[in-house]
């Protein structure tokens, strides 16, 4: 129920309107239905803004149950294996409740602080460019820039949109491992070969510049020395094969570890199919 005040040429008493129902209450008119002139297309217009107030309200109150309606963890609304349907015997609880995933992007790191249960944080990475990534046989961690995703076992969508998840397999920047590398053996690594070289040994660095004991240090290093020839080709192209171990989602971090023997061999031979 609204009200307006008629304006100029009729009387000065209100207009009541109710649904698509208005009437002029004054005594001018004796009652009847006042819908020409200027109020014949005023009221119209009127409805018209009222019926779509009630509609946007509507719209805003539906989306704000779905909001509502929670994730949840709980396996009640599953059948039983028998095929048999469970009892509803209570609703959701809080404990039960889950999130939306992050689906964590590549780009300039953003994170985002989650409140979870017993005041404990959860930190939700949505976007990372970077982690810390460990080279096993060699024993060497180092910060590098996650450059693509490359294969998922569970979703090519997570591929097609670079989602990083754990267990994903990335290519990382090969040069902060190739400069320890060098910088630990004395050896240059990564470097391209024509068919004609041998492609198992790889060229020393230049020992002369150095003393008698880094001199005798490296080829100490070198005596027992082996590198993947997987890896060497890799370290070519300045991007390793890795996989991610731990949770972007969860803890805001990109972490894992180089692949190389048989596990890089297979995951090569997936994203070689696919």
């Amino acid at each position: 129920m609204s009200q307006i005040h008629q304006g100029k040429g009729y009387s000065s008493l209100p207009l009541t309107i109710s649904g698509s129902n208005a009437t002029h209450n004054g005594p001018d008119d004796g009652g009847k239905d006042s819908r020409g002139g200027f109020l014949g297309f005023l009221i119209p217009s009127l409805i018209h803004q009222q019926e779509e107030l009630i509609v946007t309200t509507a719209s805003v109150a539906l989306a704000t149950n779905q909001s509502k309606m929670g994730i949840t963890r709980e396996g009640r609304h599953k059948r039983r294996e028998t095929g048999g349907r469970r009892a509803k015997f209570q609703k959701k609880r809080k404990f039960e409740m889950g999130r939306p995933p992050s689906m964590t992007k590549i780009g300039e790191p953003r994170i985002h602080q989650v409140r979870g249960r017993g005041g404990n944080l959860k930190f939700r990475a949505l976007r990372l460019d970077s982690g810390n990534f460990s080279w096993g046989t060699e024993v060497c961690t180092r910060k590098v820039r996650v450059l693509d995703v490359t294969y998922n076992s569970t979703n090519n969508e997570l591929v097609r949109t670079k989602t990083l998840v754990k267990g994903a397999i990335v290519l990382i920047d090969a040069h902060p491992f190739k400069t320890w590398y060098e910088g630990h053996y004395g050896v240059k690594i990564g470097v391209k070969k024509s068919a004609s070289e041998d492609g198992s040994k790889q060229p020393s660095v230049d020992l002369t510049t150095v003393s008698k004991q880094v001199a005798a240090k490296f080829k100490k290093r070198q005596a027992d020395r082996t590198l993947d020839s997987a890896l060497d080709h890799q370290f070519a192209s300045g991007r390793l094969y890795a996989k991610i171990t731990s949770r972007p989602g969860q803890t805001g971090r990109c972490d894992g570890y180089v692949l190389e023997g048989k596990e890089l061999a297979f995951y090569q031979r997936m994203m070689h199919k696919k």
